[in-house]
Protein backbone atom coordinates (compact mmCIF):
# COMPACT_ATOMS: atom_id res chain seq x y z
CA UNK A 1 0.00 0.00 0.00
CA UNK A 2 1.40 3.69 -0.97
CA UNK A 3 0.18 6.91 0.86
CA UNK A 4 0.90 10.34 -0.03
CA UNK A 5 0.73 12.20 3.27
CA UNK A 6 0.02 15.97 3.85
CA UNK A 7 2.13 17.72 6.48
CA UNK A 8 0.24 20.99 6.49
CA UNK A 9 1.87 24.83 6.34
CA UNK A 10 4.16 25.46 9.60
CA UNK A 11 5.03 23.04 11.27
CA UNK A 12 4.50 19.42 12.74
CA UNK A 13 1.49 19.67 14.79
CA UNK A 14 -0.13 20.75 11.39
CA UNK A 15 -0.50 17.06 10.85
CA UNK A 16 -3.70 15.67 10.93
CA UNK A 17 -4.61 12.89 13.06
CA UNK A 18 -5.29 10.46 9.99
CA UNK A 19 -2.10 11.52 8.93
CA UNK A 20 -0.41 10.71 11.79
CA UNK A 21 -2.43 7.49 12.92
CA UNK A 22 -1.35 6.33 9.21
CA UNK A 23 2.62 7.08 9.79
CA UNK A 24 2.54 5.57 13.33
CA UNK A 25 1.70 2.38 11.47
CA UNK A 26 3.10 1.89 7.86
CA UNK A 27 6.24 -0.16 7.85
CA UNK A 28 8.33 2.90 5.95
CA UNK A 29 8.59 6.55 5.86
CA UNK A 30 9.77 8.82 2.93
CA UNK A 31 9.90 12.55 3.05
CA UNK A 32 10.64 15.34 0.20
CA UNK A 33 10.87 18.79 0.87
CA UNK A 34 11.88 20.04 -2.08
CA UNK A 35 8.25 21.44 -3.46
CA UNK A 36 7.72 22.98 0.23
CA UNK A 37 9.08 23.12 3.46
CA UNK A 38 7.66 23.48 7.27
CA UNK A 39 9.63 26.11 8.55
CA UNK A 40 7.99 26.37 12.13
CA UNK A 41 9.84 22.31 12.83
CA UNK A 42 12.36 20.54 12.49
CA UNK A 43 13.26 16.77 10.74
CA UNK A 44 13.87 15.69 14.31
CA UNK A 45 10.63 17.05 16.13
CA UNK A 46 8.61 15.65 12.86
CA UNK A 47 10.55 11.99 13.58
CA UNK A 48 9.92 12.25 17.26
CA UNK A 49 6.02 13.23 16.61
CA UNK A 50 5.42 10.01 14.66
CA UNK A 51 7.94 7.52 16.59
CA UNK A 52 9.35 6.79 13.55
CA UNK A 53 12.93 7.46 11.22
CA UNK A 54 12.33 9.09 7.93
CA UNK A 55 14.25 8.98 4.98
CA UNK A 56 14.67 12.15 3.06
CA UNK A 57 14.97 11.82 -0.42
CA UNK A 58 16.67 14.59 -3.23
CA UNK A 59 14.69 15.96 -5.92
CA UNK A 60 16.16 12.97 -8.10
CA UNK A 61 15.25 10.04 -6.16
CA UNK A 62 11.72 11.08 -6.08
CA UNK A 63 11.20 12.31 -10.05
CA UNK A 64 13.37 9.64 -11.02
CA UNK A 65 14.25 6.80 -9.04
CA UNK A 66 10.33 6.02 -7.24
CA UNK A 67 11.76 3.13 -5.09
CA UNK A 68 8.84 4.16 -2.65
CA UNK A 69 6.51 3.04 -5.03
CA UNK A 70 8.52 0.05 -6.05
CA UNK A 71 8.14 -0.81 -1.93
CA UNK A 72 5.14 -0.48 -2.04
CA UNK A 73 4.47 -3.49 -3.76
CA UNK A 74 5.28 -5.51 -0.84
CA UNK A 75 5.14 -2.84 2.64
CA UNK A 76 3.00 -0.11 3.69
CA UNK A 77 4.91 2.88 2.69
CA UNK A 78 4.00 6.35 2.87
CA UNK A 79 5.70 9.43 1.18
CA UNK A 80 5.32 12.75 3.30
CA UNK A 81 5.25 16.35 1.64
CA UNK A 82 4.70 19.69 3.10
CA UNK A 83 1.30 21.20 2.30
CA UNK A 84 -1.20 19.12 0.77
CA UNK A 85 0.63 16.31 -1.32
CA UNK A 86 -1.54 16.70 -4.55
CA UNK A 87 -0.90 20.39 -5.17
CA UNK A 88 2.67 19.44 -6.77
CA UNK A 89 1.71 17.85 -10.09
CA UNK A 90 4.73 15.24 -9.36
CA UNK A 91 2.72 13.49 -6.70
CA UNK A 92 -0.26 13.05 -8.84
CA UNK A 93 2.13 11.39 -11.31
CA UNK A 94 2.47 8.50 -8.34
CA UNK A 95 -0.81 7.74 -8.01
CA UNK A 96 -1.55 7.18 -11.82
CA UNK A 97 1.99 4.70 -11.70
CA UNK A 98 0.43 2.95 -8.23
CA UNK A 99 -2.72 2.49 -10.46
CA UNK A 100 -0.22 1.21 -13.64
CA UNK A 101 1.37 -1.07 -11.39
CA UNK A 102 -1.83 -2.28 -9.36
CA UNK A 103 -0.56 -0.65 -5.88
CA UNK A 104 -3.36 0.35 -3.74
CA UNK A 105 -2.85 4.43 -2.81
CA UNK A 106 -4.36 6.47 -0.48
CA UNK A 107 -4.29 10.15 -0.24
CA UNK A 108 -4.43 11.93 3.37
CA UNK A 109 -4.59 16.23 2.34
CA UNK A 110 -3.66 18.57 4.32
CA UNK A 111 -3.91 22.84 4.60
CA UNK A 112 -2.66 24.41 1.48
CA UNK A 113 -1.14 27.56 0.91
CA UNK A 114 -3.59 27.94 -2.28
CA UNK A 115 -6.40 28.11 0.17
CA UNK A 116 -4.96 29.43 3.37
CA UNK A 117 -2.93 32.24 1.40
CA UNK A 118 -6.41 33.45 0.16
CA UNK A 119 -8.39 33.00 3.37
CA UNK A 120 -5.58 35.08 5.38
CA UNK A 121 -5.57 37.98 2.78
CA UNK A 122 -9.34 38.65 3.66
CA UNK A 123 -10.56 38.26 0.06
CA UNK A 124 -13.38 36.29 -1.12
CA UNK A 125 -12.13 33.13 -2.22
CA UNK A 126 -14.42 32.49 -5.61
CA UNK A 127 -12.67 35.82 -6.85
CA UNK A 128 -9.39 34.33 -7.39
CA UNK A 129 -8.16 33.70 -11.06
CA UNK A 130 -5.44 31.72 -11.87
CA UNK A 131 -2.60 31.40 -9.76
CA UNK A 132 1.17 32.08 -10.53
CA UNK A 133 4.77 31.85 -9.78
CA UNK A 134 7.56 34.40 -9.70
CA UNK A 135 10.78 32.56 -10.41
CA UNK A 136 14.08 33.53 -9.42
CA UNK A 137 15.66 35.29 -12.45
CA UNK A 138 18.40 33.31 -14.34
CA UNK A 139 20.63 33.94 -16.99
CA UNK A 140 18.78 34.56 -20.16
CA UNK A 141 15.56 33.61 -17.84
CA UNK A 142 13.51 36.50 -17.40
CA UNK A 143 9.88 35.36 -18.19
CA UNK A 144 6.84 38.09 -18.65
CA UNK A 145 4.10 35.47 -17.82
CA UNK A 146 3.56 36.46 -14.36
CA UNK A 147 3.07 40.00 -15.09
CA UNK A 148 0.81 38.86 -18.05
CA UNK A 149 -1.52 36.31 -15.59
CA UNK A 150 -2.14 38.96 -12.94
CA UNK A 151 -3.42 41.32 -16.01
CA UNK A 152 -5.60 38.71 -17.62
CA UNK A 153 -6.94 37.93 -14.17
CA UNK A 154 -7.65 42.01 -13.45
CA UNK A 155 -8.86 42.85 -16.81
CA UNK A 156 -11.71 39.77 -15.28
CA UNK A 157 -12.07 41.39 -11.91
CA UNK A 158 -10.21 38.67 -10.52
CA UNK A 159 -7.61 38.45 -7.35
CA UNK A 160 -4.48 36.87 -7.98
CA UNK A 161 -2.34 34.77 -5.82
CA UNK A 162 1.44 34.88 -6.77
CA UNK A 163 3.29 32.37 -5.20
CA UNK A 164 7.48 32.78 -4.76
CA UNK A 165 10.05 30.63 -5.78
CA UNK A 166 11.52 27.76 -3.34
CA UNK A 167 14.91 26.73 -4.14
CA UNK A 168 14.75 24.38 -0.89
CA UNK A 169 18.78 22.69 -1.76
CA UNK A 170 19.95 26.19 -2.26
CA UNK A 171 18.52 27.40 0.91
CA UNK A 172 16.66 30.39 -1.02
CA UNK A 173 13.44 31.29 -0.85
CA UNK A 174 11.93 33.82 -2.87
CA UNK A 175 10.83 37.15 -0.37
CA UNK A 176 7.53 39.84 -1.27
CA UNK A 177 10.06 42.02 -1.40
CA UNK A 178 12.02 40.64 -4.59
CA UNK A 179 8.23 38.98 -6.05
CA UNK A 180 7.34 42.87 -6.28
CA UNK A 181 10.58 44.05 -7.99
CA UNK A 182 10.29 41.42 -10.33
CA UNK A 183 6.87 42.61 -11.48
CA UNK A 184 8.10 46.17 -11.50
CA UNK A 185 11.04 45.34 -13.75
CA UNK A 186 8.71 43.46 -15.77
CA UNK A 187 6.62 46.80 -15.89
CA UNK A 188 9.61 48.77 -16.87
CA UNK A 189 10.40 46.78 -19.55
CA UNK A 190 6.54 46.59 -21.12
CA UNK A 191 5.72 48.71 -24.67
CA UNK A 192 2.54 50.08 -23.14
CA UNK A 193 1.38 51.41 -19.71
CA UNK A 194 0.47 48.34 -17.66
CA UNK A 195 -2.17 47.75 -15.24
CA UNK A 196 0.41 46.70 -12.50
CA UNK A 197 2.51 49.58 -11.11
CA UNK A 198 3.99 51.38 -8.14
CA UNK A 199 0.70 52.51 -6.94
CA UNK A 200 -1.01 49.56 -7.20
CA UNK A 201 -2.45 47.39 -3.93
CA UNK A 202 -0.94 44.38 -3.27
CA UNK A 203 -1.03 42.22 -0.02
CA UNK A 204 2.40 40.56 0.76
CA UNK A 205 1.87 37.55 3.25
CA UNK A 206 4.29 35.48 5.52
CA UNK A 207 4.58 32.35 6.99
CA UNK A 208 1.16 31.22 6.72
CA UNK A 209 -0.13 28.91 9.30
CA UNK A 210 2.26 30.21 12.32
CA UNK A 211 1.60 32.17 14.92
CA UNK A 212 3.26 35.13 14.10
CA UNK A 213 1.48 35.32 10.34
CA UNK A 214 2.22 38.60 8.29
CA UNK A 215 -0.72 40.14 6.55
CA UNK A 216 0.48 43.63 5.05
CA UNK A 217 -1.75 45.80 2.40
CA UNK A 218 -0.44 48.95 0.61
CA UNK A 219 0.81 50.34 -2.56
CA UNK A 220 3.56 48.33 -3.90
CA UNK A 221 6.02 51.52 -3.73
CA UNK A 222 5.03 50.85 0.20
CA UNK A 223 5.57 47.24 0.61
CA UNK A 224 8.50 46.57 -1.62
CA UNK A 225 10.91 48.05 1.45
CA UNK A 226 8.70 46.64 4.16
CA UNK A 227 10.12 43.63 6.41
CA UNK A 228 8.36 40.75 6.31
CA UNK A 229 10.63 38.93 7.97
CA UNK A 230 11.24 35.17 7.43
CA UNK A 231 9.84 32.33 4.60
CA UNK A 232 7.84 31.68 3.38
CA UNK A 233 6.50 34.30 1.52
CA UNK A 234 3.52 35.06 -1.16
CA UNK A 235 1.71 37.60 -2.78
CA UNK A 236 -1.83 38.59 -3.65
CA UNK A 237 -2.78 41.09 -5.84
CA UNK A 238 -6.19 42.57 -5.58
CA UNK A 239 -8.97 42.94 -8.10
CA UNK A 240 -12.03 45.18 -7.63
CA UNK A 241 -13.23 44.73 -3.92
CA UNK A 242 -16.50 44.05 -2.32
CA UNK A 243 -17.39 46.74 0.46
CA UNK A 244 -16.43 43.63 2.73
CA UNK A 245 -12.59 43.03 1.39
CA UNK A 246 -11.76 46.70 1.63
CA UNK A 247 -12.82 46.46 5.29
CA UNK A 248 -10.62 43.57 6.13
CA UNK A 249 -8.01 44.89 4.39
CA UNK A 250 -7.89 48.35 6.38
CA UNK A 251 -8.51 46.74 9.82
CA UNK A 252 -6.57 43.50 9.43
CA UNK A 253 -3.42 44.39 6.89
CA UNK A 254 -2.98 48.06 7.44
CA UNK A 255 -4.17 49.43 4.13
CA UNK A 256 -4.83 53.05 3.73
CA UNK A 257 -8.44 53.94 4.28
CA UNK A 258 -8.49 54.98 1.07
CA UNK A 259 -9.77 52.46 -0.10
CA UNK A 260 -12.79 52.51 0.75
CA UNK A 261 -13.58 55.22 -1.30
CA UNK A 262 -13.10 53.16 -4.44
CA UNK A 263 -15.74 50.74 -3.50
Amino acid sequence: MFYLVGLGLFDEKDISLKGLECLRNVDKIYAEFFTSHLFGSSFDKIEELIGKKIEVLVRGEVEEEHVFIDEAKQLDVALITGGDPLIATTHSDFLVQCSKKGIDFEVIHASSILSSAPAISGLQGYKFGKVTTIPFPDYNFYPKSPYMAIEENLKSELHTLVLLDIQAHNNRYMTVNEGLEYLMSIKDDLDYDGLINEDSLAIGIARVGSSDVVVKAGKISSLIDFDFGGPLHCIVIPSKLHIVEAEYLVEIAGASRDILDDV
